[in-house]
């Protein structure tokens, strides 16, 4: 596992994006598979460093792991802000019309759509949003 200490702000998402894709490239995963890891770890990350410490600044952890059978990466996003589950909000209705539908929640839905694991958990004031991607 390795791991990435870094303030939550938007201007240090490609920060974020060449650390993770360091262990993607290790990896030898595809590039269908990396472009989707790279959207959710966009999402995510700007979501930490939109809301967290709003109006603070703070850190966001991200540790990357891989894993085999089945060849995986987990990647875990840690922050000391707001307690926030993203995944306790009902998923939107993708079938009603753009100008109806509520703003926010499409990010986290096309991540969990898109990867093979996602776990949110309260634990010692921290928020930890883990994904998992398989990438076989």
């Amino acid at each position: 596992m390795d791991k990435l200490d870094i303030q939550a702000v938007p201007e240090n998402l490609p920060q974020v994006l060449a650390f993770v894709g360091e262990h993607l490239k290790a990896a030898s995963c595809s590039s269908r598979i990396k472009s989707q890891i790279d959207v959710a770890v966009e999402e995510i990350f700007v979501n930490i460093s939109s809301y967290a410490y709003d109006p603070d600044i703070g850190i966001a952890q991200i540790r990357v792991e891989t894993k085999e059978d089945p060849l995986s990466v987990v990647l875990s996003f840690i922050d000391g802000g707001m307690p926030y589950d993203p995944l306790a909000k009902p998923d939107p209705n993708i079938k009603t019309p753009l100008k109806e539908r509520k703003k926010g929640g499409l990010g986290i839905f096309m991540v969990k759509k898109t990867m093979d694991g996602i776990e949110y958990e309260y634990k010692d004031g921290r928020n930890i949003l883990t994904i998992t991607k398989n990438i076989v």
